[in-house]
């Protein structure tokens, strides 16, 4: 292998453990979302942990996060303005992320 294609497989490696992440990420804030959607709609333990796995399910509809924001407002009703539940996403998102980065 000559120089170009070690960095080329650097690359490729590097771009494959970042999309890795991402996705881990995403995963673990839409599950954060669900457990506190969960805890809005007055669910708790084994309830509360499948509510939030059928919100991680909600964000393979479609490209992006609009899906499981769609979802948890209709689930939540009256008890969370969409501007409160993309808030709250953002909030996971980042503590996700920081998660991740403190167990790698």
């Amino acid at each position: 292998m000559n120089a170009f294609d070690d960095r080329e497989a650097a690359f490729e490696a590097k771009f494959a453990h970042d999309e890795e992440m991402k996705f881990k990420a995403e995963a673990r804030a839409n599950k954060k979302l669900g457990l506190w959607a969960a805890e809005l709609l007055g669910k708790s333990g084994a309830e509360a942990e499948d509510y939030a796995k059928t919100v991680i399910s909600a964000d393979f509809e479609e490209a992006g996060h609009d899906d499981v924001i769609r979802k948890v407002v209709g689930d939540l009703g009256d008890k969370a303005d969409e501007q409160t539940i993309r808030a709250k996403r953002r909030e996971a998102l980042a503590a996700a992320k920081e998660e991740l980065a403190t167990e790698a």
